[in-house]
């Protein structure tokens, strides 16, 4: 066993099986002893008697070959576990009824004098001006390429230009518009996704160095299905290594609002870039706040889907159980038209449930129950002063806010499931040692994440999904008090418990500190209702600007 020549201490996958990963790691030709039990009940803080540890030793050494065996397997992170998490609540239910959808889609749109005006146009402005043939597809493609040469060196947000992909789409978009064929609004509106995403014939380097040569000869389903709906690809963006910050391979990816801070991640370059006006919109995924953090940090609009709702076919894997796709944008409806292009099953992702998407840009949101996180909006923290004025925005649209409560829970125990899912889905990484090749190596780093995950024990990864079980019980009883409620971004835990519930979330721009650093606020709504809360966002965004103001670093 290669690895513990150098460390001694860490196992393939993630110990489903046994406890004692210590143990079992010894060379195969190493007995295991008494004193070696010891030590590894020690570091998972469990104690046994002399005569329960000498009982122990037979079915070690059966369960260590086992474990060898299992590492043989060498599974490719696309292989996903036959376990799948359902974060439905006991006896809840759904409307399977898909209603027509109501949109708020400019017309007559113009041509800006000022061309670069374009980097920041709305999807539904350049939708506009494509039916109505103001411009092509390929013009508009060819113009968002000369942004990304012109300005991504500074950024650092992209991995690979897609450009002959890009440019052969546009124009069979502009054929088909001739035609009068007419694929909706996203027809010609050129974008860029997240390079964990699997694109036929061009890199997916997972944005870390052992991956950096990567082609995997296939394409995800997010990307089909905006090919379907034609849209068109024309970049790759930076993620931080393996979905963790804006550190990858190539450097650090940028804020746009100040190039000398990082962009956050992991979905920094579908951040920036939207931000900086690189393309109109951008494909980010989140497992733990990696929509959330770097659309605060860029001041765009993220839309955190339900978990189950966007399959993550041709994706790659970080945890099975948490892992969303996305759309990073510059306003609520724009998130709303991506949204709608890229949800529901495709037969492959089997913890996809197949339910409407029935949004309304007009709802009455005086007809819902909306609410906000009390103690989260009372303690003093940096951002308070503009969160609170989001809550006086809804009191002065007439909205009586409801306070609400999350879930008594010690919840931070719970990101075991995270990482034993990631030691998992890169076991390979630290049995070759090509971990060593990641760029960040330090403490808190996934090279060292993974191999300490490996201590987590199979029993306490179970136990920790029963906990969830409890979580998603008493979370369905706050979302029966409220169909959508306001949170501070990071606040109050909401975060950590939403992602393990699976529920959707929609972060946008809620001002500026004084040196002109983008905040947000965020929105959550009840399960597979992306729609309602969406709507709640929009109405919010409808009455204020800040999604308006662009960097000014990236005005020409």
């Amino acid at each position: 066993m290669k690895k513990t020549n150098k460390i001694m201490l860490f196992s393939g996958g993630i110990m489903l099986g046994f406890l004692f990963a210590f143990t079992l790691m010894q060379p195969q030709n190493t007995p295991i002893t008494s004193a070696m039990i010891q030590d590894a009940a020690s570091v998972i803080g469990l104690e046994f008697t002399q005569t329960e540890r000498d009982s122990m030793i037979e079915s070690l050494d059966d369960t260590r070959d086992d474990l060898q065996t299992i590492r043989d397997f060498k599974l490719n992170n696309s292989v996903p576990p036959s376990l799948q998490f359902n974060p439905i609540p006991v006896g809840k239910t759904f409307d399977f009824q898909q209603k027509s959808q109501t949109w708020d889609l400019p017309e007559n749109v113009e041509l800006p004098e000022n061309r670069n005006n374009l980097a920041f146009y709305t999807i539904g402005e350049l939708a506009a001006l494509i039916k109505d043939r103001k411009i092509s597809s390929v013009e508009l493609t060819e113009f968002f390429l000369d942004r990304i040469e012109q300005h991504d060196e500074k950024l650092e947000a992209i991995v690979t230009v897609t450009r002959e992909r890009a440019l052969q789409q546009a124009q069979q978009m502009d054929v088909e518009l001739e035609q009068g064929i007419y694929r909706g609004p996203l027809h010609g509106i050129p974008y860029g996704a997240k390079d964990l995403l699997a694109v036929e014939g061009y890199k997916t380097t997972w944005g870390a160095m052992p991956f950096k040569d990567q082609v995997i000869d296939e394409t995800v389903t997010v990307i089909k299905k905006l090919d379907g709906a034609g849209a068109v690809l024309i970049a790759k963006t930076t993620l931080g290594a393996l979905a963790y910050g804006d550190l990858w391979f190539g450097g650090r990816t940028n804020n746009p609002w100040d190039l000398e801070q990082g962009s956050s991640g992991s979905s920094a370059g579908s951040a920036s870039g939207t931000a900086a006006g690189l393309f109109p919109f951008a494909i980010g995924t989140e497992t733990l706040g990696s929509i959330v953090s770097p659309s605060t940090r860029n001041g765009t609009t993220g839309l955190r889907p339900t978990y189950g709702r966007v399959s993550r076919t041709g994706a790659m894997a970080l945890s099975w159980s948490m892992d969303k796709i996305g759309p990073i944008t510059r306003s609520v409806e724009d998130a709303a038209l991506v949204f709608n292009a890229i949800y529901g099953p495709d037969g492959s992702d089997q913890t996809i449930i197949d339910l409407p998407f029935n949004y309304d840009a007009e709802l009455d949101i005086k007809t819902l129950k909306i609410g906000y996180l009390k103690s989260a909006f009372e303690r003093d923290y940096w951002n308070k002063e503009r969160d609170s004025l989001v809550l006086e925005t809804f009191r002065n649209l007439g909205i009586e806010l409801i306070p609400v409560e999350l879930p008594d829970f010690e919840i931070g125990a719970l990101r075991i499931i995270l990482t034993a899912e990631g030691a998992a889905a890169f076991d390979q990484l630290t049995l070759t040692d090509q971990d060593d090749l990641m760029k960040w190596q330090e403490p808190n780093a996934w090279p060292n994440t993974f191999r300490a995950a490996h201590f987590i024990p199979a029993t306490e990864y179970i136990n920790a999904n029963r906990a969830r079980y409890q979580l998603i019980q008493k979370m369905d009883s706050v979302m029966q008090q409220v169909d959508v409620y306001i949170s501070p971004a990071f606040g109050g835990g909401n975060l950590l418990t939403t992602n393990l519930t699976g529920h959707p979330s929609v972060v946008l721009p809620n001002g500026f500190t004084d040196d002109m650093h983008p905040t947000s606020i965020t929105f959550v709504g009840d399960l597979f209702d992306e729609a309602t809360v969406l709507s709640v966002a929009k109405a919010y965004q409808d009455v204020t600007e800040h999604h308006t103001k662009h960097p000014p670093l990236f005005s020409n």
